[in-house]
């Protein structure tokens, strides 16, 4: 471990001058790649210099403890227990600066809500979700754009699709992928019965046209006019695009812009983020089949949260959170959901990791 540490810190070093070098300055790809590179190291360096210094110090405390000066060896004794813990924490900190990063938590997201059962009261709750949503981001602040978006008569949701755009906002809302079910009574029950209605959430990663390679030949176009809710017409021309990748069935529909242009540009930064979803998660359906792990994985048929509006209360079911502030929580107030979920998925991929040795 300490030789895999100190070569990362020489990486660390050599980036130093590389990012110095005019010739590397002047190539904005290359550079920025080092940028990068540079500050995920940078997380990880001061820590192992720290730990190394630790090192020292311990040793030269522990020298101290044959000293023939009662007061010198006891003073020793405590500097040896006070380091010694200090390499533990620092030993612990280092483990999870080194678990693999995930590749994609730096990119931007496109976030897919849409009505499950329920019928209208699934749409309202699909809205009210895209809200939440729209306020955390602000808060974090996050841009957002509306790719597509499929209304209701009464103001609800049947699906909308969004492109969040900002700084690790994968890492952020990557674990909001599932089932969201809400109870509560609708506006439209007389009876003041509880209905029971879900959602579904997609957080897929934004991807590269060189990531996914698209071959126009697996694609069948079709342009119409754009129709809202009720299936009038909201457009004279045929700019709405349907799009279909004919290996897989997937099928993308975007009509929110007047432009066909826009519309098919916008239908195909859905489908590439859809085929590297399902090539993604393909590869991981077969590392779990090989080591039977099913932890964090994302599956979106999985029921991952419910929020109960009589009793104010939400709780996702992974982590066993509940929380008491459902009306906050609605107004974009998720950061605690989204801290305990991180921390938990960190701490089982540490788990899962191979154990790191200190020699």
């Amino acid at each position: 471990m300490l030789e895999q540490l100190s070569g990362l810190e020489e990486r660390y070093l050599e980036l130093e001058q590389l990012l110095s070098d005019p010739s590397v300055v002047q190539n904005r790809e290359l550079y920025t790649k080092y940028v990068r590179e540079h500050g995920d190291l940078g997380k990880i360096v001061p820590v192992f210099r720290t730990y190394k210094q630790t090192i020292d110090e311990l040793e030269e405390s522990k020298e101290l403890l044959s000293d023939s000066d009662p007061e010198i060896k006891s003073l020793a004794r405590s500097e040896v227990e006070s380091l010694s813990s200090e390499m533990g924490k620092l030993e612990e900190e280092l483990r999870m600066l080194l678990i693999p990063k995930d590749p994609n938590d730096d990119k931007n997201v496109l976030l897919e809500i849409r009505a499950g059962t329920g019928g209208e009261e699934a749409a309202l709750f699909a809205g009210d979700l895209f809200r939440m949503y729209t306020r955390y981001a602000d808060s974090m602040g996050w841009k957002l754009e509306i790719l597509s978006e499929n209304l209701t008569d009464s103001g609800g949701f049947k699906e909308v699709i969004v492109m969040v755009k900002g700084k690790g906002a994968f890492s952020f809302l990557k674990y909001e992928s599932g089932t969201h079910r809400v109870q509560r009574v609708p506006t439209t029950e007389t009876q003041g019965r509880i209905h029971t209605s879900a959602v579904t959430v997609a957080v897929l990663p934004e991807v590269e046209d060189v990531e996914v390679h698209v071959d126009p030949n697996d694609l069948k176009i079709d342009v119409y006019r754009s129709s809202g809710p009720g299936g009038q017409s909201v457009n004279t021309t045929d700019s709405a695009v349907r799009i279909t990748h004919l290996p897989t069935g997937l099928v993308v529909i975007c009509q929110d812009q007047k432009s066909q242009h826009k519309n098919k540009a916008k239908a195909m930064t859905v489908l590439r983020a859809r085929l590297y979803d399902l090539e993604s998660s393909q590869q991981q359906e077969e590392i779990s089949e090989k080591r039977k792990n099913q932890v964090g994985s994302g599956d979106r048929s999985e029921r991952i949260r419910t929020y109960n509006f009589p009793q104010g209360r939400m709780t996702d079911h992974r982590i066993g959170l509940t929380l008491y502030k459902l009306e906050s929580i609605m107004q974009g107030d998720i950061k605690e959901i989204i801290d305990g979920l991180s921390t938990f998925y960190q701490a089982q991929a540490l788990k899962n990791a191979e154990p790191a040795k200190f020699v």
